[in-house]
């Protein structure tokens, strides 16, 4: 698989794709325009080129597709290249993937799960470096008491709680935050 990287239209707007030899590189919310999605994801890979999408990325474009059409898909069949990721991230990203469409869990949650309670904060970081939104479902990582936490994607919190509407039928997750 070539690299490259391309954009699609998607029930939330046009989102970005990069991807190279090992996997998807990064996926991207809407920005503003499409320029600001495109520049977005050249400021981490200057030298990709758009290009239509090899098999294995129109894949992954499909099911992201088929989870923002509210479809239950956890999407942890997605090949990413982590090469350059930190071990706490990685392990972060992972425990985000196990967690259902539609249900969330807490940075502390995470952070017990990681063996260290008092690492909330350092999986929030994790998650506002995700490379990957949606891919690793970094919406749906709450604080504490249902508190929204940060959200790194464009539009903030509000993009967070519509990609939860979405995974929850809209139903349950209005209330949230």
């Amino acid at each position: 698989m070539k690299e490259g990287l391309c954009l699609f239209d998607s029930p939330i707007g046009r989102c970005g794709i990069a991807w190279g030899e090992r996997g998807l590189l990064a996926t991207q919310l809407p920005e503003a325009g499409d320029g600001h999605t495109l520049a977005r994801l050249r400021r981490r890979y200057p030298d990709l080129v758009e290009a239509l999408p090899p098999p294995a990325v129109r894949a992954a474009i499909d099911g992201i597709l088929a989870l923002l059409r509210g479809e239950p898909r956890d999407l942890r069949e997605i090949v990413l290249d982590l090469e350059g990721l930190q071990d706490f991230a990685l392990r972060v990203y992972e425990l985000a993937r196990a967690i259902p469409p539609g249900q969330t869990r807490t940075y502390g949650e995470l952070a017990t799960a990681l063996g260290d309670p008092a690492a909330a904060q350092a999986v929030g970081r994790a998650l506002g470096a995700n490379p990957f939104p949606i891919v690793v479902p970094c919406h749906r990582i709450l604080g504490a008491g249902d508190w929204s936490g940060g959200f790194s994607a464009p539009g903030g919190v509000e993009t967070k709680k519509k990609l939860l509407r979405i995974e929850s039928g809209g139903k349950g997750q209005q209330e949230l935050f």
